[in-house]
């Protein structure tokens, strides 16, 4: 089983990550991981501090000369501005030189105020903030190394800022990341590149935030992973608490989800048909992939695909939301936490990871292995069934 814990505030020293499960002799490097999180810091939109803020890793457990030991791997990654938070953030005993005491709607701060008793919102807001994906990012770059062990790849786009989308027909392989990654929304559309921007820009002049969605792909996933029998293990299932898990997250779409909703059932499914070239189908093709890769809660061999939408920031540059400041009992605005105009080309790089995470998991449970050779062979001896069992069920 592959599991991760987080750990760390936004503002405090570092955050750490502790990845347990991982077979022995995984490829991994420093490079790897610095490349996924600076992915992450991409995107028109995001606030002045993604030119500064860089991240330093140390990795401190699970790993040796470049290769993973079987034991838990742990990630520390340093904050570049803690010398500015240390006093705000010490850890020792003490109290802060300020406290926020004015509630933003739409974010963690008053329901973790009263669930802990705080009366002190950065005490929520440290824990609750975004920049705790950081650590689950670096988390996705193991996972996703594991996966390309196997020819499993996943990539992700924006399809949509506000109200400005792209084309739904028009979605990326695992060749044209670089290209997604270029662009200043991470969209693989030029035409609502540009809208996208436009559209950013005068969000931005007049103070508000975005909301969007993103589209998650993987490739190359075998039949197989997740489960019919057992509720609690259906892919589907799994893979939107993982997405849905991510902060400022409402809502998460396998395949074509909604849309399926006012089909008719003679349009809304995917054909079948043989394909003996289709190896992680077991030479089986659906035709179309509405979808999205699951079919009762288990991979089809066609991609998983999944939408994920992300509402507009809790934190406006001009502060308008009703709020009460929790002291006094007035009625007041939310006070203002550093912000973007929009953080949804990251939500991307963030939702790789997540999706990483959770068919690494099922990889894993599926071929297991204490190590990386095991784990392959494995992987390579099922598709060999797959073939000669799919071949044998079939009339010369």
């Amino acid at each position: 089983m592959l599991r991760f814990l987080t750990a760390g505030e936004s503002h405090g020293p570092s955050l750490t990550v502790i990845v347990e499960g991982l077979p022995a002799g995984l490829a991994v490097s420093e490079d790897q991981i610095v490349d996924e999180l600076a992915r992450r810091r991409l995107g028109y939109g995001r606030g002045p501090r993604m030119r500064f803020e860089r991240d330093v890793l140390r990795l401190t457990g699970g790993i040796r000369h470049g290769r993973t030991l079987g034991s838990p791997v742990a990630i520390e990654i340093l904050n570049s501005e803690w010398a500015k938070w240390e006093q705000e953030m010490s850890p020792a005993p003490g109290t802060p030189t300020t406290k926020l005491t004015k509630p933003r709607p739409g974010h963690a701060d008053l329901a973790g105020m009263q669930k802990y008793a705080f009366d002190d919102a950065r005490d929520v807001l440290e824990r609750a903030s975004a920049r705790e994906t950081a650590a689950r990012v670096a988390a996705g770059a193991l996972a996703k190394a594991l996966l390309s062990a196997i020819g499993v790849h996943v990539v992700s786009h924006v399809v949509q800022i506000g109200p400005v989308t792209s084309p739904r027909d028009r979605r990326p392989l695992p060749e044209d990341l670089a290209s997604v990654d270029e662009s200043e929304v991470r969209c693989f559309d030029q035409a609502a590149t540009q809208a996208m921007i436009a559209e950013i820009k005068a969000c931005a002049k007049e103070g508000d935030s975005l909301g969007g969605v993103i589209e998650v792909i993987a490739y190359g996933v075998p039949v197989g992973l997740g489960s019919y029998v057992h509720w609690d293990r259906k892919l589907d299932g799994l893979l939107a608490g993982a997405l849905m898990s991510i902060q400022a997250v409402k809502g998460v779409e396998i395949g074509d989800g909604m849309v399926q909703a006012s089909q008719r059932g003679s349009v809304a499914h995917d054909a079948i048909a043989v394909d003996e070239s289709f190896v992680t189908g077991g030479g089986y093709i659906r035709r179309t992939d509405h979808a999205g890769g699951l079919e009762g809660g288990m991979t089809s061999g066609s991609p998983v695909i999944a939408r994920v939408a992300m509402k507009p920031l809790a934190t406006l540059n001009r502060p308008v939301l009703e709020t009460v400041d929790v002291a006094t009992g007035e009625s007041t605005v939310s006070f203002k936490e550093r912000t973007d105009v929009t953080a949804v080309p990251a939500l991307g790089v963030v939702a790789e990871a997540m999706m990483s995470l959770v068919l690494a998991n099922e990889a894993l449970r599926k071929f297991g292995g204490d190590s990386l050779e095991e784990f392959t062979r494995n992987h390579s001896s099922y598709l060999e069934h797959l073939g000669s069992t799919s071949s044998s069920a079939r009339p010369d």
